[in-house]
Parts: structure tokens; sequence; C-alpha cells
């Protein structure tokens, strides 16, 4: 059974929305975004999307988990417009991405993971009606991204821990070897149960 990492049940107005509206919306606020150059308005559009985020009901502990490492991001893109195209442009940066990301987060926040991969499979029909790809496949590689990011993440907080326990948190292979054979071993039971399933 797929889990839901992210998803949490609610009757907000923007549970009740379609998926396939949703990321609708998502697409056209995304392309809207990178247009518009207004300080006002991107502020504006920052503040909805953390308003939506809200609406969903996550808690603050819990969204912080989920974007405490894009901060390291947006310090060092911010840093680099500051830099090169002065505080102005490195304000819009940030605004505009936290927007995005702010949308993003609450459509996946209010939407189910199987309800979005139903969307994108049908989205990508008739690319397969072409020849080009298989729908079905790429949407299976969707719902496994969507499934083993969390569980990836999760397996190297333990490991994490467990190694800062024995001294080794500064030793970056002390990390990343076990973390790479949790990661092997675990595509290969899932290989391995695919293909019993045909």
């Amino acid at each position: 059974m797929m889990i839901e990492p992210l998803y949490i049940n609610g009757a907000s107005p923007l549970h009740r929305l379609p998926a396939a509206l949703k990321l609708a919306l998502l697409v056209a606020a995304g392309a809207g975004l990178v247009a518009v150059r207004d300080m006002a308005w991107l502020g504006l559009a920052a503040a909805l999307a953390a308003l939506l985020v809200w609406s969903t009901g996550v808690g603050a502990a819990a969204l912080w988990r989920q974007l405490r490492g894009l901060l390291w991001v947006l310090t060092a893109v911010a840093a680099f417009a500051a830099v090169f195209q002065g505080w102005q442009a490195a304000a819009a940066v940030l605004l505009r991405v936290a927007a995005l990301v702010g949308l993003a987060v609450a459509v996946t926040l209010s939407t189910r993971s199987s309800d979005l991969i139903a969307v994108c499979e049908q989205a990508l029909r008739p690319l397969q009606r072409l020849g080009l790809l298989d729908a079905g496949r790429v949407a299976l590689a969707l719902a496994l991204t969507l499934r083993f990011v969390p569980e990836i993440w999760r397996h190297y907080q333990e490991i994490r821990e467990a190694q800062a326990a024995r001294g080794l948190a500064r030793h970056p292979l002390a990390l990343i070897v076990p973390l790479v054979v949790r990661t092997l071993k675990r595509a290969d039971q899932v290989a391995q149960a695919i293909d019993a399933r045909s």
C-alpha cells in the first residue's frame, strides 16, 4: 500500500478541489509568477501561498521538517542575487520562490499522492498514443519517487543519529555508505515485488 507521507486529511476548500484543477492552477501560477516583476504582487502571492498552506491544517513542526533543507538553498540564491543584482532582485527572487514553494506544498498537503499520480497518467495518455512513452510506467516512476524520497530521508536521519552516537558524525562515508546500501536493498525488494506482480 502506498503511504501518504505529506498528505493531511481535511475538509478545507483546497482539499475539496479536484486534483486535476489544483495541478492546472499550480502550473498557471508558476508561469505567471515567473513573469511578475512587481514586488507588491510577489509579496501578495507569497502571502496567499502561506495562507493556503495554513488552511490545510499542517502543524508548524511538520512543516519545518519538510522545508528546513530549503533554507540553505534560498540563502545561497539570495546572496548570489544580492551580490550581482542588488538587494531588490534578491528580495524578488525570495518572494517568487517562497510563493512557488508555498503553492506546491499546499497542493501536496491537500491532495493524495494517488490522485496526483492518476492525473499525471491521464495527462500523459496523448503522448502514449503517439508512441512516445508508456504513461503507466511514468506514473509508476512518479509513485515510487513520491514513496521513497521521504523514506530515504528517514533512513538518513536514523543513520546520522546512530553514527553520531558512535562519534562518526563528521565522517561523510560513515553516512553515505550505509544509506546507499539501505537504498539499494530497498529498491531490490520493490523490484522483486513488482516482478512478482508482473
